[in-house]
């Protein structure tokens, strides 16, 4: 079943009843989303939208990627996804990277 609940002040239970995140987006800036379900455990299948998935699924390493507008593609990523999930803990690793205090680290040590 595919779910849209619209706004959710707390997404951790949809995230921890998903099994796959699928991020459909013609454009997207960093893609906050995509750490959140991959925190959470939750294979990622995302379009290859300018900028940001690309970048946070470390081209296709922790996730799938498929261009943009093409649904076959999507659809075939998808299922593969379920057939064969990206481990959590690989996923919740990746997901670290992102973290504030890390991000904040590393912007320090550049001044």
């Amino acid at each position: 079943d595919v779910l849209f609940a619209g706004y959710v002040n707390d997404p951790a239970a949809c995230y921890a009843a998903a099994d796959m995140f699928v991020l459909s987006s013609t454009s997207e800036g960093f893609g906050n989303v995509l750490v959140e379900a991959m925190a959470a455990g939750v294979p990622v299948v995302s379009t290859d939208a300018p900028h940001g998935p690309r970048e946070i699924l470390g081209d296709g390493r922790f996730g799938a990627l498929v261009p943009v507008g093409d649904a076959a593609a999507m659809a075939k990523a998808m299922a593969d996804m379920l057939d064969h999930p990206t481990s959590a803990a690989i996923l919740k690793s990746r997901a670290a990277d992102f973290k504030v205090e890390k991000i904040g680290d590393l912007y320090e040590a550049l001044l």
